[in-house]
């Protein structure tokens, strides 16, 4: 299966306490804001072999509905996508994402 037949088959979020804190208290990102990242286009979504020895994990970059640019590292458990960590998209990404 690849990520995006994963993704298709997400029926929720699996939010671990500690992550949102964390996610909140250095970036100022809301959980409300990353599942809304998932919901619009365009979503780039590429593979992060590096830091997928214990499971497979993935990075994206994204916008929420106020077209806030996020860069967000994920996995899928089951039918739920856990959010490992979400900040604003550096330079960079912000020029990637813009010539999706």
């Amino acid at each position: 299966m690849n990520i995006w037949e994963g993704l298709a088959e997400c029926t929720g979020f699996d939010w671990d306490k500690g992550n949102t804190r964390k996610i909140w208290e250095k970036h100022f990102v809301t959980p409300t804001e990353c599942e809304q990242f998932f919901l619009n286009r365009p979503l780039i979504v590429s593979h992060d072999e590096v830091h997928s020895q214990k499971e497979e994990r993935f990075y994206a970059l994204g916008q929420t509905d106020n077209s806030r640019p996020l860069f967000v590292v994920f996995t899928l458990r089951d039918d739920l996508i856990r959010v490992i960590s979400a900040r604003d998209m550096n330079r960079k990404e912000r020029k990637v994402y813009e010539k999706s």
